[in-house]
């Protein structure tokens, strides 16, 4: 697989259409395209997979792994606008997102009570 079907495979999961990836990484709206036909600078390959939470070696296919390094220093803040964004490769509408994120705030106020 190449580093372009593999940056698709994972935007496509994560919920991102590749110009929407290139944007939340601060990359030019169609440059992840161009991955197509040339490889891309390396300071733009380690953006996209931050965007993924993947490693570069996993992107350029040197590594199964998804990440190499421990996710245990890394916190997704589930509250966040941005954490929920598709379900299952379908898009989740703005109100079921929200629907979701009070679920979750309910859970967290529930667990805070039986801790003190």
């Amino acid at each position: 697989m190449t580093l372009y079907e593999r940056t698709i495979n994972l935007s496509k999961q994560r919920g991102y259409s590749l110009k929407n990836l290139a944007i939340k990484a601060g990359l030019a709206e169609n440059s992840i395209y161009d991955w197509k036909k040339s490889t891309p600078k390396a300071d733009n390959l380690k953006k996209v997979a931050d965007v993924l939470n993947v490693s570069t070696d996993y992107l350029l296919g040197r590594a199964d792994e998804l990440n190499s390094v421990s996710n245990s220093s890394k916190v997704t803040d589930i509250l966040d606008d941005e954490t929920i964004l598709a379900f299952d490769g379908m898009e989740i509408s703005e109100e079921d997102k929200e629907k979701l994120r009070d679920y979750a705030r309910f859970i967290i106020e529930q667990r805070q009570r039986g801790k003190k």
